[in-house]
C-alpha cells in the first residue's frame, strides 16, 4: 500500500484544514480497501461482524444523513439504508464492490460541493433530521463529527487489513 500524504503543515485556516482532513481520511479509507478481493471485502474478521464493504456503504450513508438530510434538511430516501433487518450494517448482495465504491465517491463529491463556501457557524434547518432548533448543529460541528467518524473507522480498517493480509500502515 502506498502512503497517502497528510494535508500540509502550512495549513492555518480552520476551514481549509477541516476540508483537507476530511478528504484525507476519505482517501485513506478507500486506500485501505484497495487490493482486497471481493471475498475479503465482504467477509468480516471481527466479533462485531461488519465487513470492509459494509463499512464503506455505512460511510456513504453517514455523509447523506449528516449533510443532505441533516445540514440541508432535504428529504432522503432510506436515510438508514446502510442497516439490514437485524439493525447491523448491510450491503445488498447485488451491489458490487465497484458500485459501492462509486456511490461513496459520488456522495463525497456531492458533499464537498454542497458545503463549499458555507460558513461553519451556519446551523442546520429544523426539519429533515432535526426536529428542533436546539437539536440542529452548526456545519462546523457536523464536519468535525464526520472527521472523527472517518478517523475512527480508518483505524478500525487498519486492524481489519492487517488481519486480512498482514498489510499495516496507511
Amino acid at each position: 500500500m502506498n502512503p497517502i500524504d497528510e494535508p500540509p503543515h502550512s495549513l492555518a485556516d480552520t476551514r481549509e484544514m477541516l476540508d483537507a482532513y476530511l478528504d484525507y481520511y476519505r482517501s485513506v479509507v478507500l486506500h485501505k480497501l484497495d487490493g482486497l478481493s471481493e471475498n475479503e471485502l465482504r467477509t468480516s474478521r471481527l466479533p462485531s461482524g461488519w465487513s470492509p464493504l459494509e463499512l464503506l456503504h455505512h460511510l456513504t450513508h453517514v455523509e447523506r444523513r449528516w449533510l443532505r438530510w441533516g445540514f440541508l434538511g432535504e428529504p432522503v430516501e432510506s436515510p438508514w439504508g446502510d442497516r439490514g433487518p437485524d439493525d447491523r450494517w448491510h450491503v445488498p448482495d447485488d451491489m458490487s464492490p465497484a458500485e459501492t465504491r462509486a456511490r461513496f465517491e459520488e456522495q463525497c463529491a456531492w458533499s464537498r460541493r454542497a458545503v463549499a463556501h458555507v460558513p461553519l457557524d451556519r446551523r442546520a434547518p429544523v426539519g429533515g433530521r432535526f426536529a428542533t432548533e436546539a437539536d440542529a448543529p452548526t456545519l462546523g460541528w457536523i464536519l468535525f463529527h464526520l472527521l472523527q467518524e472517518y478517523a475512527r473507522h480508518a483505524g478500525q480498517l487498519d486492524v481489519v487489513r492487517e488481519l486480512a493480509d498482514g498489510t499495516v500502515g496507511e
